[in-house]
């Protein structure tokens, strides 16, 4: 007879997410995530795999919500310099906020795994190319009504910025100016003409 799961997956999946982006994946032991999860090893085995599996999928999570929650704000603004604006100011504020100074996990990735792990490579090289994808198709919307000037090259303008983007939320982990960061931004925000 099959045991019965006394946890939420999903719950423990976001536990372990969290746990992996504050401590990094080479940080964190089995026997911390068995202590920080509430769950015993079997359970953890049975249900996630090994710890490698555990944090690709916690990873996916991240990824998943990280998309969603950027989708929703670009859905939701229809001016696209406003759109942008909203989207790195929350991403200041949110980061300034953090007392664990955590940072963006899929940074903190590539920074820690890259160029060691290919499997994470990979993972990570889709999650770039999914936001690049996202502030393009969002950059065309807003040049399609007008709001922009034509520009030849919109798909560096959107990778420029993804880079702007995942900077703020590096350099929130060392400085907390918000002054600063906020400068930083309007700069970027200027090339929305």
């Amino acid at each position: 007879m099959p045991r019965i799961k006394l946890f939420d997956e999903k719950e423990v999946l976001t536990k372990a997410m969290n746990l992996f982006w504050k401590q990094g994946y080479s940080a964190t032991s089995v026997q911390d995530l068995v202590s920080h999860l509430g769950i015993n090893r079997a359970s953890l085995y049975d249900t996630f795999g090994d710890k490698e599996k555990l944090f690709k999928k916690s990873f996916e999570l991240y990824r998943k919500q990280s998309i969603d929650k950027v989708s929703e704000l670009f859905e939701g603004q229809t001016n696209v310099k406003e759109g942008f604006s909203i989207l790195f100011s929350g991403a200041i504020n949110e980061a300034l906020l953090d007392k664990d100074r955590k940072g963006c996990f899929a940074v903190n990735n590539a920074t820690e795994l890259v160029p060691n792990n290919e499997s994470c490579l990979d993972i990570l090289s889709r999650n770039k190319e999914n936001f690049e994808h996202l502030f393009y198709e969002y950059l065309k919307k807003g040049q399609k009504k007008g709001q922009l000037k034509e520009c030849e090259n919109l798909k560096s303008l959107a990778s420029f910025l993804y880079v702007i983007y995942n900077g703020i939320l590096v350099v929130s982990k060392l400085q907390t100016n918000k002054k600063e960061l906020t400068d930083s931004v309007n700069l970027a925000l200027s090339l929305l003409r």
